[in-house]
C-alpha cells in the first residue's frame, strides 16, 4: 500500500468494490433470468396440467350425461311395461267381474 498517496489506495479499494459488486450484479441479473426461466416452465406446467384436467372432466361429464340417458331410457321402458301390465290387470279384472 501506498502511504504517501492515501488516494491511490482509497481508489484501489474502490476499483475492487466496483468490480466485486459488477460481479455480483451479474450474478445476480443471472440468477433473476434462471428464476423468471423457472416461473415461466412452472406457468407452463401448470397450464398443461389445466389443460388435461379440463380433458378429463369434460370426458367424465360426458360419460354422466350418457350415464343418465341411458337409466332415463331405461326408466321409461319400465314404466311403459308397468302401464301395460296396469292396462292387461285392468282388463282381466273387468273380465273376472263380468264372469262372475
Amino acid at each position: 500500500m501506498n502511504t504517501r498517496n492515501p488516494w491511490l489506495a482509497i481508489a484501489a479499494v474502490a476499483a475492487l468494490s466496483l468490480g466485486a459488486a459488477a460481479c455480483t450484479e451479474a450474478e445476480q441479473d443471472n440468477a433473476q433470468a434462471d428464476a423468471n426461466e423457472a416461473a415461466a416452465d412452472t406457468g407452463q406446467a401448470a397450464e398443461e396440467a389445466g389443460s388435461a384436467l379440463k380433458e378429463e372432466a369434460a370426458q367424465v361429464g360426458s360419460a354422466i350425461a350418457a350415464g343418465a340417458g341411458e337409466v332415463a331410457q331405461e326408466v321409461d321402458e319400465a314404466t311403459d311395461e308397468l302401464a301395460v301390465e296396469a292396462d292387461e290387470q285392468k282388463a282381466e279384472t273387468k273380465t273376472d267381474t263380468r264372469g262372475n
